[in-house]
């Protein structure tokens, strides 16, 4: 209720107040983020920045020599929910740990070699922002975490290369440390997080399954519309898939208790796209019915687990090869460029500017349109020097203890965590919560004076303007590219799925194409609609397709099946592979030979109807 009447009060106060001659800054929905924050952002901010503040105490505590890494890591770690930040957390440690261990093998490796140093160092983090790209989820951070991590440890080995392996110790004690901070302030703030973390997945999916039937049974009753439009369905995969990506999380918050709740879920899913993909193949409503009454038993399955569960459902993501190698080349060419600015002024904060440059890469290498990113983490970067500048200059030659100190970082710790649960501040936020401690660089023996906290800064901000105009310039992301490529990628697979050999499931065709159907979408904001509207209508058509391929292909291997009928099935499936046009003149003749035969294969008749009707362009 406290929430609640601050909500009103700040409308009250931005109605009353007239602002309109700012512009876009004077609107009260600009500001409401702050002005008026719902209970669950707050409650973000407010453990997240006792966390950081916490760790930062306990870092001086054990006189560390650089205790700001610490409350970074709680930054980067921090998440909306408890599973998000377990799996962030396990793969950041295992980044750390490897990263380390590069990090000492470089400096050991060419301790008086630089070229080959930074060479070797390119290649490593181009390496790791390559494979990040290519794998999802958390893994992909883990990667990126060994390779700044490398830098970090590699760089700050430069002037003392006898005390790398201090140094590595050194990091991986503040990111375990932060860990274990960010750990336990969810942890209290989490209660019964088995039994909340289940309800939220079934609620999750029942909300999901309602929606798919809802709206596939207003596309079939529709006379007006019969074929629902590409925004529609576009959204309409967004949301399944949406609600795909927290399953791992909730899995990791409900612990031993999972069972198959993750299998069970992704097959709740995949029975709902696959409701989708058959009215546009034209099937009838009874069948598509089934389909979701098959998805609601998977959800019943999550909801009353059986004991010795054996269900199993295998899914592979899409892996993102092209735009992996793009990513490692650019973050490679951005290093060795990085160097030789160094190498070329003998700027004395050049080590600093590096490790930025790596760091900066790793954090946003993976993202869907770096550049973009790079736009956001610009302005926040430079709102963390001016507010970092406040407090190295005033704030923190006045303090006297620890507590002060802590009650001074409070505030504008809270404001970068309200700052990040907001979608079009999140980029803003990252840069500005992760980098605000490290600048300021507060210590035990003393504090930043304001020449060490200018070369500082001017080596962070150089990073970030340098890392910006490299993801602008080199090799940049073009969603136009990126569609055409995905099409041509879609296409390769729809012939592969005919071969006898070939063990891919229907399930794990919708996933992985709904996947890359929904990125598309999303990354191609910028691109015109019709080329847009174009590119989703061929690869929903492909979809649509390869699934009744697939299950032309697994009726061909049914032992039950007449010879007669098999052999035709697998040449038409021989002749897809080699020409699709040819193979389509083949379907009337095998409807024609089931219907002689009366063999009850209903789904073998709805498979190729489906591709006759995808083929003639009726869909």
């Amino acid at each position: 209720m406290r929430s609640g009447a601050l909500r009103v009060a700040a409308r009250d106060w931005g109605r009353f107040r007239d602002w309109s001659g700012f512009g876009e800054w004077g609107r009260f929905e600009h500001w409401a983020w702050l002005l008026a924050p719902s209970a669950a952002n707050v409650g973000f901010a407010v453990r997240t920045s006792c966390a950081a503040i916490f760790s930062l105490m306990v870092a001086m505590w054990m006189e560390l020599g650089s205790p700001q890494w610490a409350p970074l890591t709680v930054w980067v770690v921090a998440t909306t929910s408890r599973g998000e930040s377990i799996s962030k957390s396990r793969w950041r440690l295992v980044g750390t740990i490897t990263g380390c261990c590069v990090g000492v093998a470089l400096i050991a490796a060419f301790p008086q070699q630089a070229a080959l140093f930074f060479l070797a160092l390119a290649v490593w983090t181009g390496t790791c922002c390559g494979l990040a790209t290519f794998f999802d989820g958390f893994r992909s951070y883990g990667f990126l975490v060994a390779g700044f991590t490398t830098a970090i440890v590699a760089t700050d080995g430069i002037p003392d290369p006898d005390g790398a392996f201090s140094v590595a110790m050194a990091r991986g004690t503040y990111i375990i440390l932060g860990i274990i901070c960010e750990a336990v302030a969810t942890g209290l703030f989490a209660p019964n997080l088995e039994k909340g973390a289940r309800e939220r997945l079934v609620q999750r999916l029942r909300d999901v399954s309602a929606l798919t039937a809802s709206t596939l049974g207003s596309w079939q009753r529709s006379t007006l519309t019969p074929e629902p439009g590409h925004r529609a369905e576009s959204e309409l995969l967004a949301a399944i898939m949406a609600a795909g990506t927290r399953i791992e999380f909730d899995v990791l918050e409900m612990g031993p208790a999972a069972g198959r709740a993750a299998d069970h879920a992704r097959a709740a899913l995949a029975a709902l796209l696959a409701g989708v993909v058959r009215i546009r193949a034209g099937t009838e409503w009874p069948a598509v019915e089934r389909g979701l009454d098959a998805g609601r038993a998977h959800i019943a399955a999550i909801v009353s687990p059986v004991a010795h569960d054996r269900f199993r459902f295998a899914s592979r993501s899409v892996r993102q090869g092209t735009e992996g190698v793009r990513n490692g080349l650019r973050s490679a060419a951005g290093i060795v460029v990085a160097w030789l600015l160094w190498e070329v002024t003998a700027w004395p904060s050049g080590v600093t500017f590096l490790s930025y440059v790596v760091l900066v890469y790793g954090l946003l290498a993976t993202r869907e349109t770096p550049a973009l990113a790079s736009g956001g983490f610009t302005r926040g970067a430079l709102w963390c020097a001016a507010v970092s500048a406040v407090f190295v200059m005033l704030v923190v030659p006045a303090v006297t203890s620890p507590e002060v100190l802590a009650l001074a970082l409070m505030v504008p710790m809270v404001v970068g965590g309200l700052a990040a649960r907001t979608p079009r501040l999140l980029n803003h936020a990252f840069s500005f919560n992760m980098f605000f401690p490290v600048l300021i660089g507060p210590s035990n023996m003393g504090r930043y004076d304001e020449v060490s906290f200018l070369n500082g800064t001017s080596a962070f901000l150089g990073a970030v303007f340098f890392a910006s105009i490299m993801f602008r310039v080199v090799l940049t992301f073009r969603p136009d590219d990126h569609l055409r490529r995905t099409i041509i990628w879609a296409r390769r697979s729809l012939r592969g799925v005919a071969q006898a050999g070939n063990r891919m499931s229907v399930q794990g065709w919708l996933l992985m194409h709904a996947d890359s159907m929904v990125r598309t979408v999303r990354t191609s904001r910028h691109v015109p609609q019709a080329l847009l509207f174009d590119s989703f209508v061929e690869h929903m058509a492909i979809t649509t397709l390869g699934m009744c391929v697939i299950e032309v292909r697994e009726a061909a291997r049914d032992p039950h099946l007449s010879p007669l009928l098999a052999r035709q099935l697998r040449v038409f499936l021989r002749l897809w592979m080699r020409d699709q046009a040819r193979a389509v003149r083949l379907v009337p003749v095998l409807l024609r030979h089931l219907a002689g035969t009366g063999a009850e294969r209903g789904d073998v008749v709805v498979a190729l109807r489906g591709i006759e009707r995808i083929m003639s362009g009726e869909a």
